[in-house]
């Protein structure tokens, strides 16, 4: 982790991959050449912001499968997959084909939810009887065994009809899976149960002020104190921290002025509890040296295994690449990180 100054190891990057109702495909595959050109710079990892009847993406199996064939080397992840919406046995089955396409690069982030429509929107989605459903933990867990190989049924002799291919467990498994789940967090409850489980923890910059914390920084580093405090014994956990950063350096003038509205429209949900206790993190926004210093005196950045930068959804193709470029260049060096080339 990078504590007391201690070098970054590991740098990655967060992207929703949107897209316009009016050329869907498009949106994909300019996300495809994102990941791609990242792999270039030296990126960790990559990661994929799930959206639902939104116009991000919405099928993450589907898109990791493909970025899997589009990339070499990057770790591939999602932060999060909502498992109200999933199956858990369906994506046990896209994960395992997914992992086994990258070689074991896959870092699939879960998170559970109650369905969070009106009723109505609730029945279309989810079907009748959806409100004695359990969307909680139980469905990650589920996950889990379904991927760790659990017996689902029993399979009798072959019988010499269609094929002696039937399985008794999710097919295809795919060895060390499980070790690179985590769960994304934001509360101390949720960190401290992916901590018991054994889970890696994301968290990002949507969080909630508790035991009287209401700094943003602080609150995080109790919540990532309180996931390592719960972890077993022998298991150290992986910590990974997303937060929007914002770069200036080397901007045209156009360029920084969309920046500065984009990150000033954002400021004032930063300043107040929204809700009961959700706290919503400041953009790191600013020169080379200015992003540096603001992570550097933040806390939780310090207790942090990873920083995954948050790529703003709202901009254009080639302000990814350059708050990118400027990540790998500049404040991943500066803050000890090395790419990997």
């Amino acid at each position: 982790m990078p504590a007391n100054g201690s070098p970054l190891k590991h740098l990655g990057f967060l992207h929703i991959a949107p897209f316009s109702p009016e050329n869907p495909s498009q949106g994909f595959t300019d996300a495809i050449d994102l990941f791609r050109h990242a792999e270039t710079l030296g990126f960790d990892s990559g990661w994929l912001r799930t959206r639902h009847m939104q116009y991000g993406v919405t099928a993450p199996g589907v898109m990791l499968g493909a970025l899997s064939q589009a990339t070499e080397r990057i770790e591939l992840g999602s932060a999060v997959i909502p498992l109200e919406f999933e199956n858990p046995y369906r994506l046990a089955e896209d994960l395992g084909v997914a992992d086994l396409l990258t070689g074991g690069r896959l870092r699939p982030g879960l998170s559970v939810h109650p369905p969070r429509f009106d009723d109505a929107v609730n029945r279309t989605v989810f079907g009748p009887g959806w409100e004695t459903d359990d969307y909680g933990y139980e469905r990650i867990m589920r996950l889990i065994g379904f991927l760790q190989g659990e017996k689902v049924r029993d399979v009798g002799p072959y019988e010499g009809f269609g094929g002696n291919f039937d399985s008794e467990t999710v097919q295809p498994l795919s060895p060390g899976l499980v070790e690179r789940l985590s769960y994304g967090s934001g509360s101390l409850k949720s960190a401290r149960w992916a901590g018991e489980t054994g889970l890696g923890l994301l968290v990002s910059n949507i969080g909630s002020a508790e035991n009287g914390i209401r700094d943003f920084d602080a609150a995080q580093a109790a919540l990532i104190r309180a996931y390592r405090d719960a972890l077993p014994e022998q298991r150290p956990g992986r910590v990974a921290q997303a937060r929007v950063v914002v770069p200036t350096d080397e901007t045209s003038p156009e360029q920084r002025a969309r920046y500065e509205e984009y990150v000033q429209r954002r400021t004032p949900r930063t300043r107040k509890v929204l809700g009961e206790k959700t706290i919503i993190a400041v953009d790191r926004m600013g020169s080379t040296g200015e992003i540096v210093e603001q992570l550097r005196s933040d806390p939780s950045f310090e207790v942090a295994d990873e920083f995954i930068v948050e790529l703003p959804f709202e901009l254009e193709p080639s302000d990814w690449r350059h708050i990118l470029e400027q990540c790998a260049t500049k404040i991943g060096p500066a803050l000890g990180w090395e790419p990997r080339l």
